[in-house]
């Protein structure tokens, strides 16, 4: 039973996260004066492909709400449990509220950006070394960038480049996440 749990968490992540990456390639793609330096992951929120980006990110929330459910039923592991459907709840609102819903908006991804890399962090408890030390350093990545966007230190990577350093490492350790839970035994 709690092997069919880990199985479940991890599809479901895997699935979450992989969809989201693909459609956000596919919505980068359809927008030609869309530029990863210039603009923001949900500026694809808006205009006339808005239903892609905003439905994949929707997505992505609600089967990371539900892969919670499952990795507690696995590993009875509240903390995780809870910051795994705080940034699900975060990533549904950044769809539900796109970016010219401006406050809203800003803090439901606020609340994905900076709940997703603590996720990533504390997941060190139940997958096993290396991906443990992976998970903790994707999460720092993220929350060392999630700082630096903050305070608008760019790097020369342009606010959109900087805001692709907080979401890709913990949309990769997602990937990773849920393919160890899907092979833990």
């Amino acid at each position: 039973m709690v092997y069919d749990n880990k199985k479940k968490a991890g599809a479901l992540v895997i699935f979450a996260c992989v969809q989201f990456l693909l459609f956000l390639v596919i919505a980068q793609a359809l927008r030609p004066d869309f530029s990863i330096h210039h603009n923001y992951i949900s500026d694809l929120g808006v205009g006339p492909y808005a239903y892609i980006f905003n439905v994949s990110v929707f997505l992505l929330g609600l089967a990371m709400v539900a892969a919670a459910y499952f990795v507690h039923r696995a590993y009875n592991y509240r903390l995780l449990f809870i910051l795994l459907v705080i940034t699900g709840i975060g990533a549904m609102g950044v769809g539900l509220f796109p970016e010219d819903h401006i406050v809203p908006h800003s803090i439901a991804a606020l609340i994905a950006f900076f709940f997703g890399p603590l996720s990533a962090i504390v997941s060190y408890k139940i997958v096993e070394p290396p991906f443990s030390y992976c998970s903790v350093m994707l999460g720092v990545l993220s929350l060392v960038a999630l700082v630096l966007f903050v305070a608008t230190v760019y790097l020369g990577l342009g606010p959109g480049g900087m805001e692709r350093l907080i979401a890709y490492p913990t949309i990769l350790w997602g990937v990773g996440f849920g393919g160890s839970l899907i092979s833990s035994q």
